[in-house]
């Protein structure tokens, strides 16, 4: 697995915790990609939860490093609606996400931007708006993120084998 972490120039890192509700989107993704896509010998998809941090640390002190990474999470956005697919930048992140990406205080946001400006590294956010994030453990999906998994499937398997193809 780490191996693949190092060699694969495309990495899809589904973000999230699926013991709270929609925020679990990311894992899903993957899995749904996983079980049911074949995706190109230059791609790596890993369910990187909560720890998305650990991964992006060792890939910026690493000296081999992806051209494109694609992050999959669930975020809330004013005026979208729930299960809404959308593309943001890494400075459109919420400020409520970035805790979600830090990592000893150094938030995996600086890492993403240090390694798409310097590293020349592609970065490309595929969130979903959310229905709720309960309080408490509740695992399971609404049914309106549920339904956006198969158009994430779709639009990153288009947009992986784009990136695939490009080198």
């Amino acid at each position: 697995m780490i191996d693949e972490l190092f060699s694969k120039p495309i990495v899809i890192f589904g973000c999230g915790n699926t013991l709270f509700g929609d925020d679990g989107f990311g894992p899903e993704v993957i899995a749904r990609l996983q079980q049911e896509y074949t995706l190109p010998d230059q791609v790596y998809a890993v369910d990187a939860g909560t720890g998305i941090g650990s991964y992006l640390f060792d890939l910026s002190i690493s000296e081999a490093k992806p051209r494109c990474i694609f992050i999959v999470d669930a975020v809330s956005q004013p005026g979208r609606r729930p299960g809404e697919l959308f593309e943001l930048t890494i400075d459109e992140m919420p400020r409520e996400k970035s805790a979600d990406f830090s990592l000893h205080q150094f938030p995996s946001v600086n890492l993403l931007q240090e390694m798409q400006s310097e590293e020349r590294v592609k970065v490309r956010i595929l969130a979903v708006q959310i229905r709720e994030i309960p309080d408490e453990v509740r695992p399971g999906l609404s049914a309106e993120v549920a339904q956006s998994i198969p158009a994430a499937c779709t639009w990153l398997a288009r947009e992986v084998k784009t990136a695939a193809t490009d080198q």
